[in-house]
């Protein structure tokens, strides 16, 4: 199972003007360094073992500033609520979104719409009564206290970063395409503590810049057009340095997350941890329409990091299908006669 959405969510779709023909390399990397097994398999598996009822994983998004994208992107908040909805409904966990302030409204938004209503943390946690949304403080030097206090109150079974920018090895946040944004704050302390105390930790991304890359740092550095120096005169390429315990590079991020929500569904035999098309379609529409706007062109088509929106909701029902299929009792219908015992 793992195997085949692995391939789904790596099928690259990506404008020639941008950097192609990269995500099949990238993910044979991530695969091979990270031991061979399918990497959704990998996460989903690791979730299922380290959390439990009650227990609170962190899920870490935000992507895209001012002037462009003031609020961040359609790529990252879908993909955190789609495992948030996984997490939630299939392990009764306690999803706790974390972002800049800027890019609350477009996680909020997305998460309402489907049906995962942000609480105060305390009916959260106490009640499980929906997720709950932390933001950052916007100043780097309240980063280090902030990410202490927040792992010693919330001790967060697991922590996963999608479509979340990390630091290269000068400290500096990057877009993939070697700019460097203006108004960003650095998070990924929140990270390299996580590990300190051994919390799981998971990262998706499409393109060098996001946590969880690091793991790869050094063949990125070789491999993407600015993997050693950028658009910038400062030091250092676009590829971040945070890593993650599990690294899983999709076509775009919020696939990615998909494909782990389509992983925990078959671990759990439940097809519904998987939103449905024209849920898929109400939760980008929702981000969307709170800022959370389509990077090429920074409007609010329904477009997510240049694929249509109904390329997202295609993607969706696969997954979907693929875990009603894979769990479903073995039956061949009427005209087919008897199955035949095979030995695999």
């Amino acid at each position: 199972m793992g195997e085949y959405v692995d391939r789904l969510i790596t099928v690259e779709m990506r404008n020639r003007g941008m950097n192609h023909n990269i995500i099949a390399p990238i993910y044979d990397e991530a695969r091979r360094e990270g031991g061979g097994r399918p990497i959704t398999a990998r996460a989903a598996e690791a979730l299922v073992e380290n959390v439990g009822e009650g227990d609170v994983v962190l899920i870490v998004t935000g992507a895209g500033y001012m002037p462009e994208v003031p609020h961040g992107e359609s790529d990252g908040p879908p993909g955190a609520v789609s495992i948030a909805r996984a997490l939630y409904w299939g392990l009764k966990a306690v999803p706790v979104y974390v972002s800049e302030i800027c890019h609350a409204p477009p996680i909020k938004a997305s998460s309402e719409a489907a049906g995962l209503m942000i609480r105060d943390y305390e009916l959260a946690k106490d009640r499980r009564m929906g997720a709950a949304l932390i933001t950052a403080p916007e100043g780097q030097s309240e980063i280090d206290a902030w990410a202490d206090d927040l792992l010693s109150k919330m001790k967060p079974k697991a922590i996963i970063a999608i479509e979340r920018l990390g630091p290269n090895e000068s400290g500096i946040v990057h877009y993939s395409t070697g700019v460097a944004p203006k108004n960003c704050v650095n998070v990924a302390p929140l990270f390299d503590k996580a590990a300190q105390q051994g919390v799981l930790s998971i990262g998706i991304g499409d393109n060098g810049n996001e946590i969880g890359f690091g793991r790869i740092h050094s063949f990125m550095q070789d491999f993407h057009p600015y993997g050693r120096e950028t658009q910038t005169s400062k030091p250092g390429g676009a590829i971040t340095v945070t890593a993650t315990d599990i690294f899983l590079p999709a076509s775009i991020s919020n696939w990615g997350a998909y494909g782990i929500a389509a992983m925990l569904g078959f671990l759990l035999k439940d097809k519904e941890l998987v939103q449905d098309s024209e849920l898929e379609k109400r939760i980008i529409r929702a981000c969307l329409d709170a800022g959370g706007w389509e990077m090429r062109y920074c409007t609010s088509r329904f477009i997510v990091d240049g694929a249509e929106g109904e390329s997202s909701m295609a993607i969706v029902q696969l997954l979907r299908d693929m875990v009603r299929l894979n769990i479903a009792a073995p039956d061949r219908g009427l005209s087919h006669g008897k199955m035949k015992e095979v030995q695999r």
